[in-house]
């Protein structure tokens, strides 16, 4: 046949030999096994199309599938060049087919001008191709560098007409001109786009041994982000930090415009745009999203839609963002245009920060606006926008706190105006600073005025509400509710359906102050409004924070059914939402911990315990640490450590944290328990005499204290008193009755003392409220042993529980005895036993009391116990007494 890259026309050009050598594989490459399989199962099809921006590694990957022996073996290759006209094009493709010894007709000829080629000449390609047996596989790279649309028409003619003889394989920055819609319809075409050509981690990972450099997995996760795989990015940041003394600290610092990625992407994609181009890209690249009216705005022409949709096309580090209008550019990009903006033309980046703001406020995106403004310094807009729009909820709670609280943590202080001071007093009680918070909010009372707009009043309540709160403070926390309250009525409905935060922050503010003041039935009403105001999207933290602590109110109030559905509700919640651990409460853990000492599983009730954390400088109100101290001082006692129990008592009460009333009740109690567990009557009466107190719980605890010290008959009057109080805890309500049935049995009367367990069994059904029979001893034991009816009947608690064997350490396990008793030892028990207080036995035996109770220690020891009245019922079962 005729050469056909022989010249037919004098004026015609060498063809360059470069063009058709398929190009050098880097020496240190990474392997991409799934995409070279791609390539090889497109090629079984007619049209194959590798497209992706400068420097994503198309024509790396098509020269590995071509030269490592991927592809057929009579893979041709041609590079294609910017400027080929179509004669020239249709040249070099039948000179790449000479040269790869595919055979063709000598009649096919060659083209005769460098314009354009006959159509007679593409008929007889396309038939000479059809001919063959093997189809010929043709690389066509960088095929978008071909603009005439005949070469792209005649390309699609051949390839239609060639029957099965001729598969294509084109790589480019661009789509295609060639009718694409046509060969997906068909399901004639693989495509390998750029986000199939971005580096994976395990891709990183591997380039990164190839040049042996070893970084941490939190260095190469901030590798990938920023350079969101782009494979030029990563070779070039791979060679940066070989030369770098610290390849770590060149990840966590290197700057796009300072290095080689800058100079890449200037030559190969800024500078390859026509200037009116290039001046957009510098002027929109100021925002993280890119619209076409913002973009005009910017420009001040009205280019902008097709300019960025070309763009897109192009792969010039352009993406559009889903089927929306907005684009976004590549990190590293964006960074490079930044800093030639401010190089080319400084003093404009403000400027357009400003004008980007307002059109971002304009259009309701408060995020970005504010994020604009800050960056132009414009702090006075910032802070308004998000006061005038009642945003100021938006700082503690909702997907965009973060980046508020982050765009303001740069905001000077002291700057004038209303709205910065409320504001600056936001971030200090989002950040626990209470003093910075105060100062904030009187410079922003002395700009506050009745004429002032009902926004910025209302925020000011809001944050009275949350400063009340965190102070503590009850009085501050009820009048801000109640300047909230009749400002709410002043907002548009519209504005306040957008903003429910305003309203469940400020119920759940004044619930969580009532409940550390100890007004459980007002704070339980408050926190349940606060809880359903939380039912949109958003309120993630003021639902957990507000279910948490009513949670707690409902253990407080013995419905321990309520307190675990909310708990567990509140931690699915929690889960759903991924807040952050410094944005957890820990009340769900606390909670169940309660719930489970109630319900005898102590074990449980300790993983709780221990799960519970209270981040440092949290809006935990001290009753959650004054209930941990309880439960955890419940556990201890349980557990025969009874100094333990009266440490974690006394860690809470010493706290420099003022604590309510109700706070030391609850300690008082906690800490007369664990006296009595080792037998010290006397301080646990101390204990309890050192809060004056009528809560139902408080009367318990004394009145179990003087029954221990044998002074029965001032405590009897008052537990029938306590048995009948509906307004007592069924907790409460149930010890009394056991204390009663206790005292009963001890004087003999068998059928009282069935009544009163009965009694008791009954209040503490409801709950399964069975850890206090455990705590009340073995002759719960002996009576239901002898009215097995009555045991039957409650089926809830098990024998272990009522027996005291449920739990490693209680005395059902232990031997018989580590040690006999001492002949004074048995005395003092046997005193002990006719209920006498340390200081009657004392004066009974001629000793002191001191010596009464260090008798008692090695008593409770022999025996493994931990209290008098389990003492003397073992001593009893073992026939000691």
């Amino acid at each position: 046949m005729q050469n056909p890259a022989e010249p037919d026309h004098p004026a015609r050009d060498p063809l360059l030999t470069a063009r058709f050598a398929v190009p050098l594989v880097p020496k240190l490459l990474v392997d991409r096994p799934v995409l070279l399989e791609r390539l090889t199962a497109g090629a079984r099809g007619p049209l194959t199309l590798v497209n992706g921006p400068a420097g994503a590694g198309k024509t790396v990957l098509a020269a590995q599938w071509v030269t490592e022996g991927m592809a057929p073996r009579n893979a041709v290759w041609l590079t294609v060049e910017s400027g080929d006209a179509p004669g020239a094009f249709w040249a070099y493709v039948l000179e790449a087919f000479q040269r790869r010894g595919v055979r063709l007709p000598a009649e096919i000829g060659g083209p005769t001008r460098p314009e354009g080629v006959s159509q007679s000449l593409l008929v007889r390609l396309a038939d000479g191709l059809a001919a063959h047996t093997e189809p010929v596989v043709l690389v066509l790279d960088q095929f978008d560098a071909a603009r005439a649309p005949e070469i792209a028409e005649g390309l699609h003619f051949v390839l239609g007409h060639a029957a099965d003889g001729l598969r294509l394989v084109l790589t480019g920055r661009t789509d295609s001109v060639l009718p694409l819609h046509r060969h997906r319809a068909a399901g004639e075409i693989t495509e390998i786009r750029h986000a199939d050509l971005r580096f994976t981690r395990q891709d990183v990972e591997a380039l990164l041994r190839e040049h042996r450099l070893e970084i941490s997995d939190a260095g190469i996760r901030l590798l990938v982000e920023r350079t969101e795989g782009w494979a030029a990015g990563l070779r070039l940041c791979a060679l940066a930090m070989q030369r770098s003394d610290d390849p770590e600290r060149f990840v966590r610092e290197f700057a796009a415009d300072h290095t080689t990625i800058a100079d890449y992407l200037l030559a190969e994609v800024l500078d390859a745009q026509p200037p009116d181009t290039q001046d957009l890209l510098l002027r929109a690249g100021i925002t993280d999203r890119i619209h076409p009216e913002l973009t005009d705005v910017l420009t001040g022409r009205g280019d902008a839609e097709r300019t960025l949709a070309g763009l897109a096309r192009d792969n010039a580090f352009l993406d559009r963002i889903g089927t929306s209008d907005w684009y976004r550019l590549h990190p590293l990009f964006a960074e490079v245009l930044h800093a030639h903006l401010r190089q080319r033309c400084p003093g404009l980046e403000p400027q357009l920060r400003r004008r980007a703001a307002r059109w971002l406020a304009g259009t309701g995106r408060l995020t970005e606006a504010v994020a604009q403004a800050a960056a132009a310094g414009d702090w006075r807009f910032a802070a308004g926008q998000v006061v005038d729009n009642l945003a100021i909820g938006r700082l503690f709670t909702g997907l965009e706190s973060d980046r508020l609280r982050r765009t303001f943590a740069a905001m000077p202080t002291g700057i004038t105006g209303a709205a910065p001071a409320l504001v600056e007093a936001a971030c200090g009680l989002a950040d626990q600073e209470l003093l910075g918070c105060s100062a904030a909010l009187r410079r922003a009372d002395e700009d506050l005025t009745d004429a002032s707009g009902p926004a910025q009043r209302l925020s000011r309540a809001f944050l009275g509400v949350l400063a009340g709160r965190m102070a503590h403070d009850l009085a501050a926390t009820e009048q801000a509710v109640a300047d909230a309250e009749r400002l709410l009525h002043e907002i548009p409905p519209p504005v306040l359906g957008r903003h429910p935060e305003i309203r469940a922050m400020v119920l759940g503010g004044l619930g969580a102050v009532e409940l550390d003041s100890g007004h459980l039935d007002r704070a339980e009403a408050s926190l349940t409004a606060a809880v359903e105001a939380c039912g949109r999207p958003g309120l993630e933290y003021p639902l957990c924070d507000s279910a948490g602590s009513l949670a707690l109110v409902e253990l407080l109030r013995g419905d321990l059914r309520q307190a675990d559905a909310h708990a567990r509700g509140s931690l699915a919640a929690v889960e759903r939402s991924a807040l952050p651990p410094e944005r957890r409460t820990g009340l769900e853990h606390l909670v169940l911990a309660g719930v489970s000492v109630e319900h005898d599983d102590l074990k449980a009730g300790r993983t709780h315990l221990d799960r519970m954390t209270l981040p440092a400088g949290s809006l935990t109100e001290p009753v959650a640490a004054v209930e941990a101290a309880v439960i955890g001082a419940r556990l201890a006692t349980a557990e025969g450590d009874w100094e333990g129990a009266l440490a974690a008592v006394h860690a809470v009460g010493s706290a420099a944290a003022p604590l309510s009333e109700w706070a030391l009740d609850e300690l008082a109690i906690a800490a007369s328990s664990a006296h009595l567990a080792h037998g010290d009557t006397g301080a646990a009466l101390v204990a309890l005499d050192a809060v004056a107190s009528d809560r139902p719980e408080h009367t318990m605890a004394r009145d179990r204290a003087l029954l221990a010290a044998g002074r029965g008959d001032q405590a009897m009057e008052s537990l029938a008193g306590l048995s009948a109080d509906e307004s007592a805890t069924r907790s409460i309500r149930a010890q009394s009755c056991l204390l009663r049935a206790q005292v009963a049995a001890a004087d003999g009367s068998t059928e009282e003392a069935r009544g009163l367990l009965s009694e008791a069994l009954g209040f503490a059904r409801p709950e399964e409220l069975r850890r206090v029979f455990v705590e009340s001893g073995p002759w719960v034991r002996r009576l239901l042993r002898h009215d097995p009816q009555l045991a039957q009947a409650h089926s809830w608690l098990p024998a272990a529980h009522v027996l005291g064997y449920a739990h490693p350490g209680t005395y059902e396990q232990l031997p018989a005895m580590v040690e006999p008793l001492s002949r004074r030892e048995t005395e003092v028990l046997r005193e002990a036993a006719r209920m006498l207080s340390t200081e009657e036995i004392a004066a009974e035996l001629y000793v002191s009391a001191n010596t009464v109770k260090t008798h008692l220690k090695s008593i409770y020891r022999k025996l493994s116990v931990t209290r008098r009245s389990e003492a003397v019922h073992r001593a009893q079962d073992l026939h000691v007494l």
